[in-house]
């Protein structure tokens, strides 16, 4: 438990919170705990705290019993991580897709079996939605269709912001009103508790691939959904049942991660906003996607809903796959590697890897000559002269 003051800045509560409970224990930077079972001396108290967790809830006594139960090292991570989005509880998983899956099977109902998906969305969860693995039915819209795909048996409405790889932005607010009470979950992956809290808005899951900006530094895969306490249950219970654990060794570095997790967002965000305007000005680049860019936030999103426009861009350089090969292969600096968030830049070609799995009417903006770029934390001009190596003349 934490006895930090509730008016705390989101900076503040980067830094300290999940961590509650180290005075008592006697020790600055949080433990790490390996263990995967654990002794107990009370039975009555151990099968109590067992028949808690089965349902979802938090150990009440007897201890953790067993990692894939509660890990009290992933425990601290989500405590902090719902802290910085300003939910009940967050519930962490092996893998962004892991954390997905596990929101549509909270979700679902033998009454409630269809999803509507705003498109466009995260090509593997496109492919995931549309696969029929989940034995879901799916309707797929844009943003404004949402409330006439909505049914009866709409269990849950599922989006992104900001889009992966357009860099569009979803009124989540408008979302919320059109689902007309049905849950809605949000990738905020790209925004990061720094820029965007969409549980404010009324969004009922909070969805991040942790393997991203919230590790930081390219060495975890994670995933974590933010949420009230009655979902984080149902999705505890999905957990224990399906096996997608988070390692405590992951959670304990996504936890050291997560108080310079503002500084790193900003500092990439600075830098994105100052590439994307000298890529708008470039003669081989075609179109720029960044919210930044004139035109490029037609809802007034950034300072409404986000806090800034955000460390990820895209950009069109004109000669198609050609010239986006030619560009990657120039590159000296950056990083060609799917993937972002990390200290270092990356880019990739989202029709040739991401988004390439999703299905074929997911939408035409993802063209040929199309590149990702994920601004990492080097110097602004040491890029910009690297990306000068490739783009076309």
């Amino acid at each position: 438990m934490s006895d930090l003051p509730d008016d705390l800045a989101p900076d503040t509560l980067a830094v300290h919170a999940g961590r509650g409970d180290l005075r008592q224990l006697g020790v600055h930077a949080p433990p790490l705990d390996l263990s995967t079972t654990y002794p107990f001396s009370d039975l009555d108290g151990a099968v109590a705290s067992l028949d808690a967790m089965m349902e979802g809830r938090d150990p009440t006594a007897g201890g953790p019993i067993y990692s894939r139960l509660h890990a009290p090292t992933v425990a601290r991570f989500e405590q902090g991580l719902a802290a910085m989005e300003g939910t009940d509880a967050a519930v962490a998983f092996a893998s962004g897709m892991a954390a997905i899956t596990a929101v549509l099977l909270a979700a679902r109902t033998p009454e409630k079996n269809h999803v509507v998906g705003v498109r466009p969305i995260y090509g593997t969860t496109d492919k995931l939605l549309s696969s029929g693995t989940l034995g879901l039915e799916v309707t797929w819209t844009d943003a404004a269709g949402v409330a006439e795909a909505v049914r009866e048996d709409t269990c849950l409405v599922c989006v992104e912001t900001p889009v992966n790889p357009t860099l569009d932005l979803v009124d989540l607010a408008d979302i919320v009103r059109q689902s007309g009470g049905v849950p809605v979950a949000c990738d905020s992956t790209f925004a990061t508790p720094v820029l965007q809290r969409p549980a404010a808005h009324g969004v009922a899951f909070v969805v991040h691939s942790g393997t991203k900006f919230i590790g930081g530094h390219g060495d975890v895969l994670a995933g974590v959904v933010a949420c009230s306490n009655e979902w984080a249950a149902a999705l505890r219970e999905v957990r224990i049942l399906t096996g997608a654990n988070l390692h405590p060794l992951a959670a304990y570095l996504l936890h050291r991660g997560l108080p310079t997790l503002p500084l790193r967002v900003r500092r990439a965000q600075e830098t994105a906003t100052a590439l994307a305007a000298r890529l708008s000005d470039h003669g081989g680049v075609s179109r720029v996607y960044h919210p930044s860019v004139p035109g490029r936030d037609p809802l007034g999103l950034v300072g409404r809903q986000m806090d800034g426009p955000g460390p990820m861009l895209s950009f069109e350089v004109t000669g198609g796959f050609e010239a986006a090969d030619r560009l990657m292969r120039a590159l000296r600096v950056i990083t060609p590697a799917v993937s972002l968030g990390s200290t270092d830049t990356l880019i990739q070609h989202p029709a040739g890897l991401t988004q390439r799995v999703a299905s074929a009417d997911a939408g035409s903006l993802i063209t040929p000559g199309l590149l990702r770029l994920a601004v990492g934390l080097e110097d602004a001009d040491d890029l910009w002269a690297d990306l000068l190596r490739g783009l076309p003349a």
